[in-house]
C-alpha cells in the first residue's frame, strides 16, 4: 500500500494545499470525499472559526480531512488546542516551526506534516518527529521558497526517511508521475482546487486562472524574504512597487492580505490577490473536487501504461 495512504487513512495520494481564504471546510471534505486528503486553513481565523470549520467538515465527509497551522498567527496556541480538542487525525504546518505544538499533537495521536522548502529544514522536521515532509518548489501559488521542485524534490526524498509529499507544480497526471519519480509518496495540489467546484472563489478567479498561460504569474514579495507566487494583475503591479519602494513588511504583508480577501469575497481580480502556480497554463476547466482527484490518478495511470524509449 501506498505508504502516505496508509500513515493518512485515505485512498489516494492526493492532498490539497491549505490556501488561505480558499481552504475551507465545503473544498476538503469534498477532496475527502472523493478520496484525497482535504485540508481546511487555519490561517487567518480565529480559533471558534477553526472550530467551526472542523465541525463543518466532520458534517459533510466521514473521511480523514486535515487543519493546516500558520505557525507564525499569534493565536497559534489556541488553534492547536482546537484542532486536538476535536479529534483531528492530520496537521500540516507553515510559516515556522511546530516545535512547540509537536508534543501535544503527536500525545494525541495526530499526524504532523510540515511544509518545507529545503533539505536542512526536512532533516529538523524528521529529528523533531513530523511523520512526513511537503516539500513545495517555487513553481507553486502562494508561499514559496527558491528552490525548483525538479531540484527539491530528489534531495529532500534522499535526505529523509519519513514519506515525502511532493508539491509546487502538480496540475495533472504527468506531475503527479514526476513527484514519484522524484522520490515522492503523493502530491499536494493548490492551484487545480482553487478552482474546483466547491471552492468559494467566483467566476472571475475561475476565469482568471483558466485563461492563465505559462507566463501569466510572478513572484511578489522576495526582497523582503515573503515570496508569493501570484497571478499578474493590478495589485502585482502594486506589490512590485511596494518592493522598489522598500516598504516594511507588514506593511507589505497588509496590502497583501487585503488585496486575497477582496478576491476571494468580492471576486475582484483586478485589484484583488490571486494565487497561483505555473501550472495555471495547464488548466482548462474547473471540476468537482471528487473528479480532480480521480483525474489526477487515472492520468498518472495512463502515463505508467506508456511505452518510453530512451535509446
Amino acid at each position: 500500500m501506498n505508504k502516505v495512504c496508509e500513515l493518512l487513512g485515505i485512498k489516494y495520494p492526493v492532498v490539497q494545499g491549505a490556501m488561505q481564504e480558499v481552504a475551507t471546510a465545503e473544498l476538503a471534505a469534498a477532496v475527502s470525499n472523493g478520496g484525497g486528503l482535504g485540508i481546511i486553513a487555519a490561517g487567518g481565523k480565529t480559533a471558534d472559526q477553526v472550530r467551526e470549520e472542523i465541525q463543518k467538515a466532520k458534517k459533510l465527509t466521514k473521511n480523514t480531512f486535515a487543519v493546516n497551522l500558520m505557525l507564525m498567527d499569534p493565536n497559534t496556541p489556541e488553534v492547536v488546542k482546537v484542532v486536538i480538542d476535536e479529534g483531528v487525525k492530520v496537521v500540516t504546518t507553515g510559516a515556522g516551526t511546530p516545535k512547540p505544538y509537536m508534543k501535544d499533537l503527536k500525545a494525541a495521536g495526530i499526524k504532523v506534516c510540515p511544509v518545507i522548502p529545503n533539505v536542512k529544514i526536512a532533516k529538523k522536521m524528521e529529528e523533531m518527529g513530523a511523520d512526513a515532509v511537503i516539500a513545495e518548489g517555487m513553481e507553486g501559488g502562494g508561499h514559496i521558497g527558491v528552490l525548483t521542485s525538479q531540484t527539491l524534490w530528489p534531495q529532500i526524498a534522499d535526505a529523509v526517511s519519513i514519506p515525502l509529499i511532493a508539491a509546487g507544480g502538480v496540475g495533472d497526471g504527468r506531475g503527479v508521475v514526476n513527484a514519484f519519480v522524484a522520490g515522492a509518496q503523493a502530491v499536494q495540489c493548490g492551484t487545480i482546487f482553487s478552482i474546483a467546484k466547491e471552492s468559494p472563489v467566483g467566476d472571475n478567479w475561475r476565469k482568471l486562472v483558466i485563461d492563465a498561460t505559462d507566463t501569466s504569474t510572478i513572484v511578489a514579495g522576495a526582497t523582503i524574504k515573503d515570496a508569493s507566487r501570484i497571478i499578474k494583475n493590478n495589485i502585482a503591479n502594486k506589490l512590485t512597487e511596494l518592493e522598489l519602494d522598500q516598504v516594511s513588511r507588514d506593511e507589505f504583508n497588509s496590502v497583501m492580505n487585503e488585496g486575497l480577501r477582496n478576491a476571494v469575497q468580492k471576486d475582484d481580480v483586478d485589484d484583488g490577490l490571486v494565487f497561483s502556480g505555473q501550472v495555471s497554463g495547464l488548466i482548462k476547466e474547473s471540476l468537482p473536487a471528487g473528479e480532480i482527484v480521480k483525474k489526477l490518478m487515472d492520468e498518472a495511470q495512463e502515463v505508467l501504461n506508456k511505452k518510453i524509449e530512451l535509446v
